[in-house]
């Protein structure tokens, strides 16, 4: 899975990359072997500059997967901890996306299953 990192309002160290790119790996197991479209654009920063307590840095992950885009943003008061957050949150919702995709391919097999018991050309009418 390709990654791109964008900062706003802060700057971008190794330990924060290396951090990001960590992170990633984990959402990276998540997702089918076969999907090459597969990409996630993450943002780090700061709310803005005058801030100096609370919610002051956010993370925002956007993933593209199977013509599907997913969209998370969290703010809190450590850079590391909203990157955290945030990772967590889009694997609770590559989960549900999975889950959304299995249940619509069973319940079209259902379907199939239920039209082909009801086809019986030794039935009579």
């Amino acid at each position: 899975m390709r990654t791109h990192i964008k900062t706003t309002n802060t700057s971008l160290t190794p330990a924060i990359e290396e951090y990001i790119y960590k992170k990633m790996e984990m959402l990276d197991k998540l997702i089918h072997k076969d999907d090459t479209s597969a990409h996630v654009a993450v943002e780090v920063g700061k709310n803005s500059e005058h801030h100096k307590t609370g919610s002051v840095f956010f993370s925002e992950l956007t993933m593209h997967i199977a013509g599907k885009d997913l969209r998370v943003r969290f703010d809190a008061d450590d850079i590391y901890a909203a990157i955290d957050k945030a990772k967590d949150e889009m694997m609770h919702a590559l989960r549900a996306h999975r889950g959304k995709k299995e249940t619509l391919l069973r319940r079209g097999g259902i379907a199939v299953k239920n039209i082909l018991k009801g086809f019986n050309p030794k039935r009579k009418i």
